[in-house]
């Protein structure tokens, strides 16, 4: 399941209208990466886990002017396997749209690798990496990402 994130958001471009990316967001005084996604995820998707998901992969973008207000962004990703559900998070529509996501959609592997469409993805290839993680399954160490 990807979050269609929508302007402004320092993932989304000038030039793109949407980036699809997967839920999260920030690290809270006294929180540790583990409680500040099963906070996010419950926020934002209504998703509870007490799971110990594995870190996937880690990307660190930095650049002058990345976004208006940012310099860069740190993304942590983490495998929480799942059935389908309808995302019906804590957060109200009005909260959502403050956090600038626009809505939820469960993808397939082949419909991320084969879209043509003008939004983009976060990371920009994320089928490269995907794949690989669904190929060869969870690496030892969190996989260094690019843009």
């Amino acid at each position: 399941m990807l979050c269609r994130f929508a302007f402004p958001h320092p993932a989304v471009p000038d030039e793109a209208l949407t980036v699809w990316a997967a839920p999260g967001g920030g690290v809270e005084p006294g929180e540790d990466r583990l409680c500040a996604l099963r906070r996010e995820l419950r926020e934002e998707t209504g998703l509870v886990t007490a799971d110990d998901p594995p870190h996937v992969w880690h990307q660190v973008v930095v650049a002058a002017d990345h976004a208006p207000g940012f310099d860069g962004i740190v993304n942590d990703y983490y495998l929480v396997r799942t059935t389908r559900f309808e995302p019906a998070g804590e957060f109200t529509d009005d909260q959502l749209a403050a956090e600038n996501i626009a809505g939820f959609r469960w993808w397939q592997l082949a419909e991320i690798a084969g879209y043509a469409g003008p939004d983009l993805f976060s990371p920009r290839d994320l089928a490269t990496p995907l794949t690989e993680l669904l190929t060869r399954g969870t690496p030892a160490d969190p996989v260094a990402l690019g843009l």
